[in-house]
């Protein structure tokens, strides 16, 4: 979700207004030279001094500003749409995109270079710039946007010392898991195995403790594609409730996920497995131990979002689960 809310008063107090798309005239909503802090989350916003975004304007990507600029003299708002991956603009050193050219793709002081106020039109490629009068990010700016270029700067001309590009908001990862798609598979293993003989005539009391503990486990891990191009550090949860299949994992609802992380969790328990009391007469009994150990693969669909452009990857969550434990009984007649 893109939107941006608005406060009467600094420190997000007072009366507040929330939008999910532009304004073009705060008056007409009885919000107008009135904004003192406000709050974006997503792609960044432009608040401008005039109606119908004019005026002098002022930048805000996604966080949290308890004063802003231009306090009290916001008249319209504009949501930043496009996609500000793989930014890139053109400076030109002449009108109409004449003379010198610069390519920048990142955050450039121009002061360092030799196209230090030099600029006087300019064409955006990709993403959304802010434009500096001065170095630093000081001065005046002017906010250049796909699809609007400009062949000539008017007072700017001459004038532009730092150039960066707007930065989206925070990516967003919806996972899904394909039950439908699930691999299971299944096999018992003898943990343990104990044996008692019974010579006689009498039934006897078996050799043994009555009760044994043996440990159990599920392990949960996610795996990603070799190819992702989740950025490290990037969280989110599998919701493991509600298989339509009744498949019961017997883990917890919720299994989070880091990029850069081992992304696996054991839990272990101890299990007591009853033993028989006694052995019947002239005869041997073998107690196995028995643990069934089950394997599931679930592929994940990881839908990401960052501003209003999605892309969908894929990754594999898989559970192995250890902690069914029973006990299997032969007897054999001397």
């Amino acid at each position: 979700m893109n939107k941006i809310i608005v406060y009467e008063n600094s420190g997000f107090k007072g009366l507040s207004r929330e939008f999910t798309s532009d304004v073009p005239d705060l008056i007409q909503l009885n919000f107008d030279d009135c904004i003192s802090s406000l709050k974006v989350i997503g792609n960044p916003w432009v608040a401008y001094t005039g109606a119908n975004y004019t005026g002098e304007p002022a930048v805000y990507e996604e966080g949290e500003y308890a004063s802003v600029y231009y306090n009290n003299d916001i008249s319209s708002l504009q949501l930043v749409t496009e996609n500000l991956d793989n930014p890139q603009i053109t400076l030109y050193e002449e009108e109409n995109y004449q003379g010198r050219s610069l390519v920048l793709d990142c955050e450039t002081n121009l002061r360092y270079g030799n196209f230090n106020d030099k600029a006087s039109s300019h064409k955006v490629q990709r993403g959304a710039w802010v434009l500096y009068q001065y170095e630093q990010r000081g001065g005046y700016i002017r906010v250049a946007r796909a699809g609007h270029d400009v062949p000539k700067y008017e007072w700017f001309d001459n004038r532009m010392s730092h150039v960066r590009p707007l930065k989206a908001g925070k990516t967003t990862i919806k996972a899904e898991l394909e039950w439908d798609k699930k691999k299971e598979s299944l096999k018992t293993v003898v943990i343990d195995s104990i044996t008692g003989v019974n010579y006689g005539s009498e039934r006897q009391t078996f050799t043994t403790d009555l009760t044994r503990e043996f440990s159990g486990s599920v392990t949960e891990s996610f795996r990603f594609s070799n190819s992702t191009q989740i950025g490290l550090g990037t969280k989110f949860e599998l919701s493991l409730f509600g298989s339509r299949n009744e498949f019961i994992l017997n883990v917890s609802n919720m299994f989070t996920v880091e990029k850069g992380s081992s992304n696996t969790k054991t839990t272990s328990e101890s299990i007591k497995v009853s033993l028989p009391a006694s052995i019947p007469p002239r005869t041997k009994l073998t107690v196995n131990v028995l643990r069934k150990e089950m394997t599931v693969v679930i592929p994940v669909k990881l839908t990401i979002t960052n501003g209003f452009h999605s892309k969908v990857e894929y990754g594999e969550y898989q559970c192995e689960r250890g902690n069914s434990i029973t006990t299997e009984f032969n007897e054999e007649k001397l």
